[in-house]
């Protein structure tokens, strides 16, 4: 199961894991992303249900559960999330309780729903974090940093929690990934001329120990060796997919 799968990490991942036989769910609040994801994967020896879901909405999430709850994933990616840049003096309880939501709190109850629905067989976890919840580096993001530092609690402590249950948790730092999203910030900063947008964009890159940005399915790799028995003593990890920008 993935969420935010209608484009960029979460598209990438749908394609990975259905090019390996995959059945899927994919979730997402984006219809006709969702659909374009879908289209693009038919053909694929896989079964691929798609779902509109507001992962924002805890009602939505239950009620979600409730439909698949005699034929319950495996796998569980909370890859839904979103980045808008705010100003913290102008932050407001309305906006930040938004970002909360789709970022952390859908994480945790979808979490949550899945551990239930797997009882005593057991499941792969795997939360997608960002390099920003480790190193804050751009202005203006703080209420994302809060929700996806929480990421990192969350998988851990259900990594410690629920390990003997037969549950592995892990959590992935993406950074420096070309996704419609990071394209649009760099066109919007260089079209408007956001200078101080520039500015640290240039610096952002020069942390990049591997020189360049990374493509999605390079965090989707990951993501399929987590999910597989590749990785069966690996638990609670933090790991970071981001070209050596935390380690420069």
């Amino acid at each position: 199961m993935i969420t935010g799968a209608a484009s960029g990490i979460g598209q990438a991942m749908a394609k990975v894991f259905s090019g390996l036989g995959s059945s899927l769910f994919l979730l997402d609040i984006d219809k006709i992303g969702l659909g374009q994801t879908v289209d693009l994967i038919k053909g694929s020896d896989c079964e691929v249900d798609s779902y509109v879901v507001d992962l924002a909405n805890k009602k939505e999430i239950d009620d979600f559960w409730q439909k698949i709850v005699d034929n319950p994933p495996s796998v569980l990616v909370n890859n839904a999330g979103i980045y808008p840049f705010q100003d913290f003096l102008l932050l407001t309880e309305e906006k930040l309780k938004w970002v909360l939501n789709v970022n952390l709190n859908s994480a945790v109850w979808m979490c949550q729903n899945f551990i239930k629905s797997r009882n005593k067989k057991g499941g792969v976890i795997i939360n997608i974090s960002s390099v920003e919840a480790i190193l804050p580096f751009k202005e203006d993001l703080i209420p994302y940093c809060i929700s996806k530092s929480g990421v990192i609690s969350l998988t851990r402590s259900i990594a410690r929690d629920y390990g003997r249950h037969g549950f592995r948790a892990n959590v992935i730092l993406p950074g420096a990934i070309k996704t419609p999203g990071t394209e649009f910030l760099i066109k919007s900063a260089v079209n408007k001329l956001k200078l101080k947008l520039l500015r640290t964009g240039y610096n952002f890159n020069e942390r990049i120990a591997l020189g360049r940005w990374g493509k999605p399915d390079e965090v989707a790799k990951v993501a399929v060796f987590l999910a597989s028995d590749m990785s069966s003593y690996v638990q609670g990890s933090v790991i970071p997919v981001d070209g050596g920008f935390l380690s420069s």
